[in-house]
């Protein structure tokens, strides 16, 4: 749940950068105590008192605003001032806003629009009906939110008042955030940001771009939101905007924690906490502290956690923040349930349902009853859990809160589970991934959107997988492993042939995979599918509830089309050896001295330490065991069948070729290896290859780099930019290549950036000898190194590549770690997955920093056999026996793979 209340700590932000809209009156002389007895003098009064409230508002006074606002409502009544009266009742609809009684703020709304259209006042008309959307919002009411929006954006464009549409613009984009619908807020905030660029409104501006971030943030696109953040910090820092930088800084440091970089997220907090400290900004204050103990309850310090979350509490109790009470109390109850303290979780969580119900928050109600649902699964309590669940899942329903209800439906759906209600689990599960569809069916083409939005979504479909094989239903349990995997990759490949096919994009939904196609691409691709998916569970560990890797569905598929289920137990690997499946396959790695570096890391490649060479690998043999041994009787018998990996998670860094059975053969030695992010994805990528003409290789027709001029990258994120070091072995590799192929290899200076950019679109066969460099978070990032030019930096990255039609039959990326990037629900983000949308059905690309040298012998033994026989994955299995014989390390051979076609 600490996702779910850190994303709400997030939006609470985002609506303070909103700026209600607050009548300006100049500032007045302090007027005379003794009751004015002339109407001019009454109206002095009133409009004192008028500014008093302003005053007291923008410094969180709420309650003293409100008894201005109040004693001026009730002058500008007596001497019949009609526009006052609208403002002070709008001023006092905004003050029950912030103290968080919104039907008391929609009745006075009310009363302000009906004077603004009386006297026929159209902009305060369109403030009217913002502030309204901006209660209904609050309400969780979305749709008549929504509404309101949509109705004072238009009074906005008629009266041609710029500053009203931005604000509305943004307002929607804010509405649509909380909807799920981050596509369209996106599309909103953007023309917001375009307004209040072309106005020169600096605060507009810096409220958009945080908007952005904070849109971004919900993505999961952290590098993204936090470039938006700094971009908002910079203007409220150059406007001296000690308010909105205190948010900006909050805004990055909740990016930061959501990246797990704690230290960072606690700095931002603590800079926030001191801007608002300063300028005695309690609300702010509380919000920091809050904040802060959300980042510690991170990093599993609780005592922290519960004393930041305490102070918070009492400045919320103090400023009647009822809003934030909730939210206070409801994050107390989150460190009491991850401390097993369920009791205590459960008095929280109650008392912030009963603050939420009391200001009719629907949202945070619809929440604390999720969270009061979560701590009784936790103690067992499964049909009380339930009953929470319903309750919660209703009001998301009412509201229209999908996210929400995705996640209440996961949820109900594992308390079903486990209460041995396996059809209604089924039933609830399935309701609950068409829910999470339908929110990604909302993106639009957007691929990165569909990739962030999925980070969350994957465990449904791992639930439901369990309940399946629960129910001895193993073929529907690999339809839904095979639809919870590299959707948005499915959808980008399939729209992108499509239009190549109809000269238009399709918007159709892309067909879901159905046991009859899965057996279909097995026999199209005359090949072995092996589908991997790791399944998880919580498990109580000295008090506490902890979440392991509990077993590994295994499904084979031959190529006549029998279907077989296996699994393996992993629990063994912490309750024995003390690791994790992610951790024992980088500990796999590192035993052969396969070294990786994240980020723009290719500066130490050369001179890395030797690994040891021996024959028998202990951990390449247990993870031979885990991944092989339970499906070894399955496997094709002769060595030129083709088996096909469709590996999960860090199972994408597996070194398939060089895993060892109990007599320390590689297996390689047994089989042909390719690997692919999905079945569905082979379908797709032998389509591509259908509408590639097949002929024998000619010079004319291939784009070979080799050693560029090698470009100047920093080592980190602002550190001194270092030139990668030469690679001699790549330069002989490609010559030698070169002539195989009788054609001219570009190298050193004439492998430019612009140059390759210019033949890569023509090239049927393209290989690519040099460095690597991927980024784990950002995986478009991900790179070749090529010769700088003009002002570019020298690299070619995933992003640049994604955005490119291509017509090659097989890209080789001779180069380190062009296997590796983000590692996600829909595969790994990076250089094959870009080459591959960008129409390339084979790709060849390595899983670590290969040597220089014996990746040459390979490379050229690759190209030879390929002349001889057109099937990559057999040139590239004899590559691989050759190279070993004089190079045994598997460091040296087993580095790369091929994805996508073999032929």
């Amino acid at each position: 749940m600490r996702d779910r209340k850190l994303s709400l700590t997030a939006l609470i932000t985002l609506l303070l950068t909103i700026s209600l809209p607050i009548a300006n009156l100049p500032p007045l002389f302090q007027a005379s105590l003794v009751l004015a007895q002339t109407p001019q003098d009454r109206k002095a009064e009133a409009d004192r008192l008028f500014q008093q409230g302003k005053e007291q508002f923008q410094i969180n006074q709420f309650e003293a605003a409100l008894q201005s606002w109040q004693q001026a409502l009730i002058i500008y009544r007596e001497i019949k001032d009609r526009k006052r009266e609208g403002q002070s009742l709008g001023n006092l609809g905004n003050a029950y806003y912030a103290l968080g009684d919104y039907t008391k703020s929609i009745e006075y709304q009310q009363q302000s629009l009906a004077i603004a259209r009386e006297i026929k006042d159209r902009k305060w008309e369109g403030q009217s009906l913002g502030n309204l959307g901006n209660a209904y919002q609050a309400l969780g009411d979305y749709s008549k939110a929504i509404d309101y929006h949509s109705s004072s954006l238009a009074i906005a464009k008629e009266i041609k008042d710029r500053n009203g549409e931005g604000k509305a613009l943004g307002n929607l984009g804010i509405a649509y955030n909380f909807l799920g619908d981050y596509a369209k807020a996106i599309e909103y905030y953007s023309s917001s940001l375009a307004i209040a660029k072309e106005i020169k409104d600096r605060n507009g501006e810096g409220k958009a771009l945080g908007n952005l971030g904070i849109a971004y943030n919900s993505l999961g696109d952290y590098a993204k939101a936090i470039e938006y953040y700094s971009s908002s910090l910079a203007i409220k820092r150059e406007i001296k905007d000690r308010l909105g930088e205190g948010q900006s800084l909050g805004n990055l440091g909740l990016a930061y924690d959501s990246l797990g970089d704690y230290a960072k997220a606690i700095d931002y907090h603590q800079q926030s906490l001191a801007i608002n400290r300063e300028i005695k900004n309690r609300l702010g204050e509380g919000q920091s502290l809050g904040n802060l103990g959300l980042a510690y309850y991170s990093l599993g310090d609780y005592s922290k956690a519960i004393d930041y979350q305490q102070q918070s509490l009492a400045i919320d109790r103090e400023i009647k923040d009822r809003l934030g009470e909730g939210q206070s109390l409801g994050n107390l109850g989150l460190v009491y349930n991850v401390l097993g303290d369920y009791a205590k979780a459960i008095e929280y969580y109650r008392q912030s349902l009963a603050i939420a119900r009391e200001i009719k928050d629907r949202l945070s109600e619809e929440q604390s009853l999720g969270n009061l649902g979560l701590a009784y699964y936790s103690l067992g309590d499964y049909a009380k859990a339930i009953e929470y669940y319903r309750q919660s899942l209703a009001i998301a329903r009412e509201i229209k809160h999908l996210n929400g209800e995705g996640l209440i439906l996961n949820n109900l759906g594992l308390a079903f589970y486990k209460s041995s209600n396996l059809a209604e689990a089924e039933k609830t599960l399935r309701t609950g991934i068409e829910v999470l569809e339908s929110l990604r069916g909302r993106l639009g083409k957007n691929d990165s959107y569909k990739v962030s939005i999925f980070e969350e979504q994957a465990r449904t479909y791992r639930i439901l997988q369990e309940v399946l094989i629960a129910q001895n239903k193993t073929k529907e349990a690999l339809e839904i492993s095979e639809r919870g995997r590299s959707r948005a990759f499915v959808d980008l490949l399939t729209s992108r042939l499509e239009s190549k096919n109809a000269g238009q994009t399709s918007e159709r939904p892309v067909d879901k995979p159905t046991i009859s196609l899965l057996q279909q691409i097995a026999k199209q691709q005359n090949a072995t599918l092996v589908e991997y998916s790791i399944i998880y569970d919580k498990f109580k560990i000295q008090g506490k509830q902890e979440t392991h890797e509990s077993e590994l569905y295994i499904w084979v598929i031959k190529p006549t089309g029998e279907v077989t289920f296996r699994k393996a137990d992993l629990k063994p690997l912490w309750q024995k050896e003390n690791t994790t499946l992610d951790n024992f396959v980088i500990t796999s790695r590192n035993s052969i001295g396969a070294i990786s570096t994240a980020f723009r890391g290719a500066i130490d490649v050369v001179g890395k330490p030797n690994a040891p060479k021996a024959k028998n690998n202990l951990k390449l043999k247990r993870l031979h065991e885990l991944l092989i041994n339970p499906i070894a009787d399955l496997l094709p018998k002769n060595s030129s069948d083709r088996v096909i990996f469709i590996p999960q998670s860090s199972l994408f860094l597996v070194p398939f070729a060089a895993l060892q059975d109990a007599d320390g053969k590689y297996l390689i030695e047994k089989h042909t290896i390719l690997t692919s992010p999905s079945i569905q994805v082979l379908d797709l990528t032998h389509k591509q290859k259908q509408r590639i003409s097949t002929k024998p290789i000619e010079g004319k027709d291939t784009l070979i780099v080799g050693n560029p001029t090698m470009p100047f990258i920093a080592p980190k994120i602002g550190e001194t930019p270092q030139q990668l070091q030469p690679l001699p072995g790549a330069e002989q590799e490609a010559i030698a290549i070169s002539k195989l192929l009788k054609t001219q290899p570009l190298i050193g200076n004439k492998a430019t950036v612009a140059a390759v950019m210019q033949r890569l679109p023509k090239a049927r066969f393209v290989h690519l000898a040099t460095h690597g460099l991927f980024d784990d978070i950002q995986g478009l990032n991900s790179g070749i190194a090529l010769t700088p030019s003009g002002k570019d930096d020298g690299l070619l990255t995933a992003s640049e590549i994604l955005d490119l039609k291509l017509n090659a039959e097989l890209v080789v990326l001779s180069a380190c770690d062009t296997g590796r990037g983000r590692i996600s629900g829909d595969g790994v983000i990076g250089l094959s997955r870009s080459l591959i949308s960008a129409g390339v059905p084979s790709v060849l690309v390595s899983l670590w920093s290969v040597p220089d040298t014996p990746t040459a012998l390979l490379m050229t033994e690759f190209y030879q056999n390929l002349q001889k026989n057109p099937d990559k994955a057999q040139a590239l299995r004899q590559a691989m026996l050759t190279t070993m014989k004089n190079n045994p390390n598997p460091v040296d051979w087993a580095a790369f793979t091929l994805i996508g076609e073999a032929e």
